[in-house]
């Protein structure tokens, strides 16, 4: 596990680098499994991607509404970089959970996958903290 910290160091050695990843298999509306090649070698590693600054529901809500919700940003996600397609990362940084990263994700068309998630209504912006609720509470 521990190498995933150092990978993530070596990727954000250079601000503007971005690393090409292939899209493995979705996880949820905001994280999907990829696999990257590392700096200066021959060897692939699977890394599991949030993206940065984009928040969607949570697959276990709080509410069957939430729930609904998080399969279609789960599909939606799934539609915008299918399994197989290669993405570009960039401001890759190690995330709260270990083996995880964080990055902004750049599609085929180098469109910024959180920001359509969220253009779209299906995510929302986050900076880190207290999520909101995507429960509707009277």
């Amino acid at each position: 596990m521990k190498r995933y910290a150092f990978v993530s160091c070596l990727f954000i050695s250079v601000p503007a680098f971005a690393v090409p990843a292939r899209v493995g298999y979705i996880v949820d509306g905001d994280t999907f499994a990829a696999q990257v090649m590392l700096a200066d070698s021959d060897t692939e590693i699977s890394v599991r991607v949030r993206l940065r600054n984009v928040d969607t529901p949570e697959i276990h809500g709080e509410c069957e509404s939430e729930v609904r919700q998080a399969q279609y940003a789960k599909q939606r996600l799934g539609e915008i970089i299918p399994v197989g397609t290669i993405v570009e990362l960039s401001d890759i940084k190690d995330d709260k959970y270990l083996g995880r990263i964080d990055a902004n994700v750049y599609d085929t068309a180098g469109r910024n996958v959180g920001n359509v998630l969220i253009s779209e209504r299906v995510g929302r912006k986050y900076n880190g903290g207290k999520r909101q609720s995507w429960c509707n509470k009277k």
